[in-house]
Protein backbone atom coordinates (compact mmCIF):
# COMPACT_ATOMS: atom_id res chain seq x y z
CA UNK A 1 0.00 0.00 0.00
CA UNK A 2 1.48 3.45 -0.84
CA UNK A 3 0.42 6.77 -0.22
CA UNK A 4 0.64 10.16 -1.41
CA UNK A 5 0.12 13.52 1.38
CA UNK A 6 -0.70 16.15 -0.08
CA UNK A 7 -4.20 16.73 1.81
CA UNK A 8 -5.57 20.23 0.98
CA UNK A 9 -8.63 21.56 3.18
CA UNK A 10 -9.77 24.05 -0.73
CA UNK A 11 -9.62 20.69 -2.88
CA UNK A 12 -12.87 19.38 -3.86
CA UNK A 13 -12.72 15.11 -4.04
CA UNK A 14 -14.09 13.43 -6.83
CA UNK A 15 -13.77 9.59 -6.95
CA UNK A 16 -16.80 9.06 -9.45
CA UNK A 17 -19.01 8.27 -6.74
CA UNK A 18 -21.81 9.98 -6.09
CA UNK A 19 -22.29 9.47 -2.29
CA UNK A 20 -25.28 12.00 -1.52
CA UNK A 21 -27.40 9.96 -3.78
CA UNK A 22 -26.20 7.27 -1.71
CA UNK A 23 -27.02 8.41 1.65
CA UNK A 24 -30.01 9.48 0.22
CA UNK A 25 -31.10 5.66 -0.58
CA UNK A 26 -29.90 4.74 2.87
CA UNK A 27 -32.61 7.12 4.06
CA UNK A 28 -35.29 6.11 2.12
CA UNK A 29 -35.00 2.52 2.31
CA UNK A 30 -34.70 3.15 6.01
CA UNK A 31 -38.09 4.48 5.96
CA UNK A 32 -39.24 1.76 3.42
CA UNK A 33 -37.51 -1.51 4.22
CA UNK A 34 -39.46 -3.65 2.00
CA UNK A 35 -38.07 -1.74 -1.11
CA UNK A 36 -34.83 -2.59 0.10
CA UNK A 37 -35.54 -6.40 -1.08
CA UNK A 38 -33.97 -6.87 -4.60
CA UNK A 39 -33.38 -9.87 -7.09
CA UNK A 40 -30.58 -9.92 -9.17
CA UNK A 41 -30.68 -11.96 -12.31
CA UNK A 42 -28.74 -14.18 -15.12
CA UNK A 43 -29.25 -16.17 -17.32
CA UNK A 44 -26.99 -18.63 -19.39
CA UNK A 45 -26.55 -20.15 -22.15
CA UNK A 46 -24.29 -23.24 -23.53
CA UNK A 47 -22.63 -22.19 -26.56
CA UNK A 48 -19.99 -25.50 -27.14
CA UNK A 49 -17.81 -27.86 -25.13
CA UNK A 50 -16.98 -25.76 -21.75
CA UNK A 51 -17.95 -22.55 -23.29
CA UNK A 52 -21.28 -20.75 -22.17
CA UNK A 53 -22.08 -16.70 -22.70
CA UNK A 54 -24.50 -15.15 -19.48
CA UNK A 55 -26.65 -12.26 -20.24
CA UNK A 56 -27.57 -9.48 -17.67
CA UNK A 57 -30.45 -7.25 -17.80
CA UNK A 58 -33.35 -6.73 -15.73
CA UNK A 59 -33.66 -6.88 -11.47
CA UNK A 60 -36.46 -6.57 -9.10
CA UNK A 61 -36.17 -3.70 -6.46
CA UNK A 62 -37.29 -0.87 -5.08
CA UNK A 63 -40.53 -2.39 -4.89
CA UNK A 64 -40.69 -3.07 -8.58
CA UNK A 65 -38.91 -4.69 -11.58
CA UNK A 66 -36.00 -2.25 -12.95
CA UNK A 67 -35.02 -2.28 -16.58
CA UNK A 68 -31.77 -1.11 -17.25
CA UNK A 69 -32.64 -0.47 -20.94
CA UNK A 70 -29.52 -2.69 -22.50
CA UNK A 71 -28.07 -6.58 -21.52
CA UNK A 72 -24.35 -7.08 -20.92
CA UNK A 73 -23.07 -10.69 -21.45
CA UNK A 74 -20.18 -12.51 -19.72
CA UNK A 75 -19.04 -15.74 -21.04
CA UNK A 76 -16.92 -18.55 -19.31
CA UNK A 77 -15.15 -21.40 -21.02
CA UNK A 78 -12.11 -23.59 -19.48
CA UNK A 79 -8.23 -23.16 -20.35
CA UNK A 80 -6.53 -25.94 -22.81
CA UNK A 81 -5.21 -27.79 -20.26
CA UNK A 82 -8.57 -28.88 -19.39
CA UNK A 83 -9.16 -29.55 -22.88
CA UNK A 84 -11.56 -27.13 -23.67
CA UNK A 85 -11.18 -23.64 -25.88
CA UNK A 86 -10.04 -21.16 -23.82
CA UNK A 87 -12.63 -18.64 -25.26
CA UNK A 88 -13.22 -16.90 -21.87
CA UNK A 89 -11.86 -16.89 -18.58
CA UNK A 90 -12.86 -19.59 -16.33
CA UNK A 91 -16.39 -19.32 -13.91
CA UNK A 92 -13.74 -19.25 -10.79
CA UNK A 93 -11.93 -16.63 -12.29
CA UNK A 94 -15.01 -14.69 -13.07
CA UNK A 95 -15.83 -14.89 -9.10
CA UNK A 96 -12.70 -13.88 -8.18
CA UNK A 97 -12.85 -10.81 -10.57
CA UNK A 98 -16.80 -10.12 -9.14
CA UNK A 99 -14.73 -9.72 -5.48
CA UNK A 100 -12.00 -7.26 -6.74
CA UNK A 101 -14.45 -5.42 -8.30
CA UNK A 102 -17.17 -5.07 -5.65
CA UNK A 103 -14.22 -4.60 -3.20
CA UNK A 104 -12.48 -1.95 -5.25
CA UNK A 105 -15.84 -0.14 -5.82
CA UNK A 106 -16.14 0.16 -1.77
CA UNK A 107 -13.17 1.43 -1.53
CA UNK A 108 -14.02 4.33 -4.26
CA UNK A 109 -17.34 5.16 -2.47
CA UNK A 110 -15.69 4.95 1.27
CA UNK A 111 -12.74 7.15 -0.23
CA UNK A 112 -15.75 9.69 -1.66
CA UNK A 113 -17.60 9.44 1.21
CA UNK A 114 -14.34 10.23 3.79
CA UNK A 115 -13.33 12.78 1.70
CA UNK A 116 -10.47 11.06 0.51
CA UNK A 117 -8.94 11.87 -3.08
CA UNK A 118 -7.83 8.60 -4.80
CA UNK A 119 -5.62 8.87 -7.32
CA UNK A 120 -4.94 4.68 -8.32
CA UNK A 121 -6.93 2.16 -6.88
CA UNK A 122 -5.74 -1.68 -7.73
CA UNK A 123 -6.54 -4.93 -6.62
CA UNK A 124 -4.56 -8.39 -7.62
CA UNK A 125 -6.61 -11.54 -6.39
CA UNK A 126 -5.26 -15.26 -6.11
CA UNK A 127 -7.36 -18.26 -5.27
CA UNK A 128 -6.21 -21.28 -4.39
CA UNK A 129 -7.38 -24.52 -5.66
CA UNK A 130 -6.88 -28.19 -5.17
CA UNK A 131 -8.90 -29.38 -8.82
CA UNK A 132 -8.72 -33.19 -7.22
CA UNK A 133 -12.18 -32.47 -5.83
CA UNK A 134 -13.77 -31.02 -9.18
CA UNK A 135 -12.39 -33.91 -11.31
CA UNK A 136 -13.15 -36.64 -8.55
CA UNK A 137 -9.67 -38.09 -8.13
CA UNK A 138 -10.41 -37.16 -3.71
CA UNK A 139 -13.72 -36.68 -2.39
CA UNK A 140 -12.17 -35.22 0.67
CA UNK A 141 -10.82 -32.04 -1.45
CA UNK A 142 -12.89 -29.36 -1.73
CA UNK A 143 -14.36 -28.51 -4.78
CA UNK A 144 -13.95 -24.47 -4.14
CA UNK A 145 -11.62 -22.41 -3.47
CA UNK A 146 -9.62 -23.14 -0.64
CA UNK A 147 -7.83 -19.98 0.11
CA UNK A 148 -8.04 -16.25 -1.80
CA UNK A 149 -5.79 -13.20 -0.96
CA UNK A 150 -6.50 -10.03 -2.43
CA UNK A 151 -4.10 -6.92 -2.28
CA UNK A 152 -4.51 -3.38 -2.38
CA UNK A 153 -2.28 -0.91 -4.06
CA UNK A 154 -3.73 2.39 -3.65
CA UNK A 155 -2.09 6.03 -3.79
CA UNK A 156 -4.24 8.77 -2.43
CA UNK A 157 -4.34 11.85 -0.60
CA UNK A 158 -4.36 9.90 3.11
CA UNK A 159 -2.28 8.09 5.54
CA UNK A 160 -1.03 4.27 5.57
CA UNK A 161 -3.47 4.05 8.17
CA UNK A 162 -6.58 5.74 6.53
CA UNK A 163 -6.14 3.68 3.43
CA UNK A 164 -6.39 0.33 5.49
CA UNK A 165 -9.33 1.74 6.97
CA UNK A 166 -10.89 2.48 3.26
CA UNK A 167 -10.16 -1.22 2.77
CA UNK A 168 -11.27 -2.47 6.10
CA UNK A 169 -14.78 -0.64 5.40
CA UNK A 170 -14.80 -1.93 2.09
CA UNK A 171 -14.90 -5.40 2.71
CA UNK A 172 -17.33 -4.85 5.72
CA UNK A 173 -19.80 -3.75 3.32
CA UNK A 174 -19.13 -5.96 0.62
CA UNK A 175 -21.90 -8.77 -0.79
CA UNK A 176 -19.54 -10.20 -2.95
CA UNK A 177 -16.84 -10.55 0.24
CA UNK A 178 -19.98 -12.29 2.52
CA UNK A 179 -21.10 -14.40 -0.81
CA UNK A 180 -17.94 -15.93 -1.07
CA UNK A 181 -17.30 -15.99 2.87
CA UNK A 182 -20.52 -17.38 4.40
CA UNK A 183 -22.79 -20.21 3.31
CA UNK A 184 -25.69 -18.89 0.69
CA UNK A 185 -28.69 -21.14 0.19
CA UNK A 186 -28.43 -22.38 -3.39
CA UNK A 187 -31.69 -24.12 -5.01
CA UNK A 188 -30.83 -25.90 -8.71
CA UNK A 189 -33.69 -27.44 -10.58
CA UNK A 190 -34.85 -28.80 -13.69
CA UNK A 191 -37.57 -27.84 -15.51
CA UNK A 192 -40.17 -30.80 -16.80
Amino acid sequence: MTQTTAQTTDTTVNNGVNVEALLGAREALDAAPEAAQFKWRTTCEWVNGTHSRSTIGGFFGLGQEQSRGKFFTVEADHPEVFAAEDNAPTPVEIVLSGLASCLTAGVAAVAQHRGIQLHSVTATIEGDMDIQGILGIDEDVRNGFGTIRVNFDIKADASDEDIKALVAQSQKRSAVFDIVTNPTNVFVTVND
